[in-house]
């Protein structure tokens, strides 16, 4: 390891979405996760928290409800009205298809996975089967004056509670009817308001419906008599979500203050059978509303508009008291926004529906290490692409010549060429580009920027050849016979002899380019790729998993920028360590280097995506 110069870059201005919805798989022990520009995310939960799959949003799907069904299928329902199933495998849409109800505010489906509950703007709550294939209309219940805001099954699949506003309806499955209708208080801290929003309802084996609403209260009601059981006051400010552990043991609320609170059944006392709901811990790591909380039989899980997904490990269920009892604020996707063009010193950031090509700054002074160098040349901000369409960008790249732009959405597949005249940039795009590179996971240039390597949703690898403002389709490596398994990781040798792809699974496939043909498959690991490359003098394949190989043990000596050099070069080799730590810097979304004595790092102060989020509840402090 040498001296490097660091380009250390906060200009990319990125700020995730908020989290409105989260869905926890038991089975699968995966966390669905979707964001306010319509992204869904999937998290395995089991691979340390790794994102291992993600579906682009647009601009016509705000989410407000996500569920799992049998058979690991996920579906969600939005203010647009649609019904959407996901293709896990494909990772596209499957197909959306009209509720009919207005916009949908809440899903839920029952105990044994075959039967869909959708709540609508219109007051219907609606009764979809899941076939194998699709999903078919049943039934409608009885219609409510007002919105369904939230739906919860009896374990049994014999009734369901329905959350509206100002009050909760209790429906028998098999006729549709309300057997009995709930009215909630509208006292707000002694004030009576105009409406009371039931946000989360939670239907129990016992009977008990749990409720949780605008006016900041927890209640326990009888399903049975229809009668308020026990109140509980916790917020100043809207109680928004609640999720209840499988065990019905445990369960957690989140609040718009960015309060997450925990309630356990507790017995009352040490002797006796008779248990109660007790509200045990609050924990505060959020700084805006708690739209969405999730319980895992180990964790406590929340999301909200701070765009945090926050990880709270049950001290009492994790068994080894390491790095899987931390807790975890998971802010950046696990996928790569920025590319660099090592040749002109470019940065490409990709932004939801457009894309900023900036070049670094550049300074003529010297110093020791450590020194913080004035720049003599600013960085400088060149372009602005905008896409067009309700359609996030999935993926982008830029060659390593700075002379290509790729990108793509769902629908479509940009190709441009980039001409540089002084400070004068022009640009050109590449027409009529195939429709089989659309839906692109990754985009990667090769290293001389003559080829382009386009790996689609469907798992196959495409290869382009790139020529004077045109292009030339080489070859296509299709998937293994029986596979649909979409290729999420590339990475290209320098010499541009081999090509490595990673899919959704643990496999690494290594290509031979100049052959056009399947080299070799790396033996299959436990857990996910997150990151591949291919060493420059060697072609070595490095590989890393999620799992993170365990560092040497605290006693042993890590860092040691110094070896003494009064000692022999044996002694001073056999001191030397491999791994440099270094804790200087904000959370990075990229780092890669420019040339053998420069990197590049961008950094991304969570304090700054907090500064550009709205203002939060503002708190009454005391004496204040």
């Amino acid at each position: 390891m040498g001296e490097f110069k660091v380009h250390r870059v906060r200009f990319f201005n990125y700020v995730p979405s908020g989290i409105r919805c989260v869905a926890y798989n038991n089975q699968s022990n995966r966390l669905a996760v979707s964001r306010t520009d319509g992204t869904v995310e999937i998290y395995n939960l089991s691979a340390n928290y790794f994102q291992e799959k993600f579906f682009p949003g647009h601009e016509s799907r705000a989410t407000e409800a996500l569920c799992w069904a049998k058979g690991q299928r996920l579906f969600s329902g939005g203010l647009n009205g649609e019904i959407i199933e996901y293709d896990l495998q494909a990772l596209n849409i499957k197909y959306a298809m009209d509720a009919f109800g207005g916009p949908i505010w809440s899903m839920a489906v029952s105990p044994c996975g075959s039967q869909l509950l959708v709540g609508c703007e219109d007051g219907s709550v609606k009764l979809f089967q899941i076939t194998p294939d699709k999903i078919q209309f049943e039934r409608n219940f009885d219609r409510q004056k007002s919105r369904i805001l939230s739906l919860s099954w009896h374990p049994s699949g014999t009734h369901i509670a329905a959350g509206s506003i100002d009050y909760i309806s209790v429906f028998d499955v098999k006729s549709g009817s309300a057997v009995h209708k709930m009215l909630v208080d509208r006292q707000y801290m002694g004030v009576s308001k105009r409406k009371c929003i039931i946000w989360g309802v939670a239907f129990l084996s016992d009977g008990t419906v749990i409720s949780v609403d605008s006016a900041g209260k927890v209640q326990f009601w009888d399903s049975a008599t229809g009668t308020l059981v026990k109140n509980h006051l916790i917020a100043n400010a809207d109680v928004q979500s609640i999720a209840v552990s499988d065990q019905e043991d445990s369960f957690v609320v989140g609040t718009a203050e960015g309060t997450v609170f925990h309630f356990q059944l507790v017995s009352v006392t040490s002797n006796s059978s008779e248990k109660q709901w007790v509200r045990t811990k609050p924990f505060q790591h959020h700084t805006h509303d708690v739209r969405a909380v999730a319980h895992s039989p180990t964790a406590l899980i929340s999301g909200g508009t701070d765009t945090h997904l926050v990880i709270r490990p049950l001290m009492e269920k994790v068994e080894v008291k390491n790095y899987d009892a931390a807790l975890r604020k998971i802010t950046f996707p696990h996928r790569r926004l920025i590319s660099c063009s090592k040749k002109r010193h470019l940065l490409l950031f990709q932004f939801a529906h457009h894309l900023e090509l900036w070049r670094l700054g550049s300074t003529v002074a010297t110093g020791k290490n450590g020194d913080t160098l004035p720049l003599s040349k600013d960085a400088d901000h060149l372009l602005h692409l905008k896409t067009k369409g309700p359609e996030n960008i999935i993926c982008s790249c830029i060659s390593p010549c700075g002379s290509w732009i790729a990108y793509s959405t769902t629908s479509r597949f940009f190709l441009y060429r980039l001409n540089y005249e002084h400070d004068n940039i022009s640009l050109q795009r590449v027409s009529k580009m195939p429709a089989f590179l659309r839906s692109a996971l990754q985009i990667l240039f090769s290293e001389d920027s003559t080829k382009l390597f386009v790996a689609s949703n469907q798992g196959s690898l495409h290869i382009i050849r790139l020529l004077e403002g045109s292009f030339k389709h080489l070859h296509t490596f299709q998937p293994q016979s029986g596979t649909v398994e979409s290729m999420c990781l590339l990475a290209v040798s320098p010499d541009g002899n081999w090509l490595a792809a990673s899919g959704t699974s643990a496999g690494v496939h290594v290509y031979n380019i100049k052959h056009l043909k399947l080299h070799c498959t790396v033996p299959a690991y436990n857990f996910p790729v997150t990151a591949l490359a291919i060493a420059p003098s060697t072609n070595n394949l490095v590989i890393a998993h999620s799992d993170q190989q365990p560092l040497p043990n605290d006693k042993t000596l890590l860092y040691n920028p110094l070896p003494p050099t009064n000692e022999s070069d044996v002694i001073r080799r056999r001191t030397a360590h491999a791994f440099k730590i270094s804790k200087i810097y904000k959370p990075l979304l990229f780092m890669d280097l420019l040339d053998e004595r420069t990197l590049v790092a961008v950094e991304r102060p969570l304090d700054d995506i907090i500064a550009q989020l709205p203002p939060p509840i503002k708190k009454k402090k005391f004496g204040t």
